[in-house]
């Protein structure tokens, strides 16, 4: 409990972003729950529900999930041109389809 508070107070007291008494009582933090969460474990086979990421696994979870993101976004692009290309390809045929009569034209809506 004592380092959670001096967690606490430090936060209360930051100086400024990379204040590194936040730094230290963070890792203290840190150190602190790994232990117990070691003893919990070794002592009634249980667990928290806490999980933590340190700052690399962050960085690359979120590398990851951009890279997935922007492959979603490519598969989406790529099926909306192949759309596109088979409206064209549809247009196409209709025109050469029409032998100049008014019965086989199709009509589309102005817009």
């Amino acid at each position: 409990m004592a380092t959670l508070e001096d967690h606490l107070a430090a936060a209360a007291n930051r100086r400024g972003e990379t204040d590194p008494a936040v730094a230290d009582a963070y890792q203290r933090v840190a150190d602190a729950f790994e232990a117990y969460e070691e003893a919990l474990y070794d002592a009634y086979d249980e667990v928290t529900p806490f999980v933590l990421y340190d700052d690399v696994e962050d960085e690359r979870d979120d590398d990851e999930d951009d890279d997935e993101d922007d492959e979603e976004d490519d598969e989406e692009d790529d099926e909306e041109d192949e759309d596109e290309e088979s409206d064209d390809d549809s247009d196409e045929e209709d025109d050469s389809e029409d032998d100049g009569q008014t019965g086989g034209e199709e009509v589309r809506p102005v817009r």
